[in-house]
């Protein structure tokens, strides 16, 4: 087992770890966007997979500490090899030029120069996500007994939770820009004859995550729903027989009218 410490403590092994973490990362957020994708579909649809994905209490805490663990860990790796690289130069470079072969976009403003504080950013947006959705803290009385669908909609519609929330995907993708393509060197599945693939293969996949949980907060505002209308979710289990009798039921001292007089539409 000391040739598996001595490789971690390694330049080459921080590395390989910071990729395989970020690999790890980059799968959570497919299926993250996969699932909340079914917000187009509907209310229905999205409470179903929700209250699914949340009756396994055990699973959903297990993830989400996993998730938290591999952030932290994946920046921690991330600081670690950038303070072993500036402690390998004897002095600053005069011009910092990208390595990334035809790489067009000037280096002060590529996301290879910003992936330190990229990621940092991107992990208080994770906790940012994680008090408005697991443990309602920035809305506790608004977020009471609400379905996951309201849920979701009364958050994104928040001034403040919208613009943190797409500065917060815009980041992640410029991370992921570079990160993806850096991962596939790191973990060795680079190759001459597939360069050019593995180089875009970053890029687009940075776009499609950042364009995909964007467009929630933007949905949630431009969406003609009043999610405040909508029952708390602990109001629509009651026994629906007894508000059916109470519905129906008119008081003695209260003369009908016909619903097809005038008056009947000030009722």
């Amino acid at each position: 087992m000391n040739w598996v410490v001595n490789t971690l403590k390694s330049s080459v092994g921080k590395k390989l770890l910071m990729g395989m973490t970020g690999l790890l990362l980059c799968l959570f957020l497919v299926v993250h966007l996969a699932g909340n994708l079914l917000m187009y579909v509907g209310p229905e649809a999205y409470n179903n997979y929700a209250h699914t994905l949340h009756s396994q209490e055990w699973f959903v805490m297990m993830a989400e500490t996993g998730l938290l663990v591999l952030f932290a860990l994946h920046i921690w790796l991330g600081l670690e090899t950038s303070r072993e690289n500036r402690s390998a130069r004897s002095q600053r470079y005069r011009v910092k030029r990208s390595k990334i072969p035809g790489r067009k976009i000037p280096f002060n403003v590529s996301p290879e120069n910003y992936m330190l504080m990229t990621g940092v950013i991107v992990l208080a947006f994770l906790l940012i996500h994680l008090g408005d959705f697991t443990f309602n803290l920035t809305m506790p009385e608004e977020l009471e007994g609400r379905e996951p669908f309201d849920k979701a909609m009364i958050i994104m519609r928040h001034p403040v939770s919208f613009v943190s929330y797409l500065v917060g995907v815009i980041l992640l993708g410029w991370h992921l820009a570079h990160g993806v393509t850096s991962m596939f060197q790191t973990l060795g599945l680079r190759h001459p004859k597939y360069d050019g693939l593995t180089q875009k293969a970053g890029p687009v996949f940075a776009l499609i995550i950042a364009v995909g949980f964007a467009s929630f907060p933007i949905y949630a505002v431009l969406t003609p729903y009043d999610p405040y209308a909508a029952p708390a979710a602990e109001e629509s289990h009651g026994d629906e027989h007894s508000h059916q009798e109470e519905a129906f039921v008119v008081p003695s001292n209260i003369t009908t009218c016909n619903l097809a007089s005038p008056a009947a539409d000030l009722i």
